[in-house]
């Protein structure tokens, strides 16, 4: 399962400016490469420029599911994520059980975070997740981009142990994968320059979701786990 409601609110923090200029990314042919999709949960938050300097170390992109209500706390953070050629989805304002909603109340979680993000990078994002994976068909009706959920959860909102949270990556991941960690919290952020370098050794390309699914069938209204 994905992580409960924020266990605690955080301040601010800005982070320095930076250029909002795409950078050119190598191209990755996941048909004919392994490839593993790294994807964080719940942000931005007070770690995730730290893990954003990893990643740039790494030179590994990742998808980031954000908060609406998180997004304008952070807005430095979201240009540099766009400027160093990772992804930036929706996982709704203010992370809210889809399915225990209203029709118009699920369009407004998924529409309001869309607008915020949109408001700070200048597009909107063009997948979502479901907080906690709650979807069912009337969900998914109202949902016109790909929904992204996952098939090696971590667990790390549980645990908050960078070697469990390394373990559980390693024991669990096969080429198209899609892994699920959380990036506000401090112990999954610190697992991340260990999992990389193993994920890299065992052949695998850390790529965005929608770099995973860019020779396949990937449209609105229908949920994806993994590389097919």
């Amino acid at each position: 399962m994905a992580v409960p409601v924020h266990e605690q609110k955080v301040q601010a923090v800005v982070a320095p400016a930076v250029p909002f200029i795409l950078r050119p990314q190598p191209a990755v042919d996941c048909a004919k490469e392994k490839c593993v999709a790294l994807t964080f949960d719940d942000g931005p938050g007070r770690y995730t420029e730290r893990l954003l300097d990893q990643l740039k170390k790494e030179n590994a992109r990742a998808t980031f599911y954000l908060l609406g209500q998180n997004a304008p706390l952070y807005p430095q953070t979201l240009r540099r994520m766009v400027s160093e050629g990772h992804q930036l989805g929706n996982h709704t304002f203010d992370h809210k059980s889809l399915t225990a909603l209203s029709k118009a109340q699920v369009s407004e979680e998924v529409n309001a975070s869309a607008q915020k993000i949109k408001d700070i990078a200048g597009f909107a994002p063009d997948t979502m997740r479901p907080p906690y994976g709650a979807r069912n068909p009337e969900v998914d009706s109202l949902i016109n981009v790909p929904m992204v959920l996952w098939d090696v959860d971590t667990l790390d909102w549980k645990h908050h142990d960078p070697k469990q949270t390394v373990k559980i990556a390693l024991d669990e991941v096969s080429d198209g994968s899609i892994i699920l960690m959380h990036d506000i919290h401090e112990s999954s952020v610190k697992a991340v320059p260990q999992l990389i370098s193993k994920l890299k050794h065992k052949g695998y390309k850390l790529v965005t979701v929608n770099e995973l699914f860019s020779d396949q069938d990937f449209v609105g209204s229908k949920t994806y786990a993994r590389r097919a």
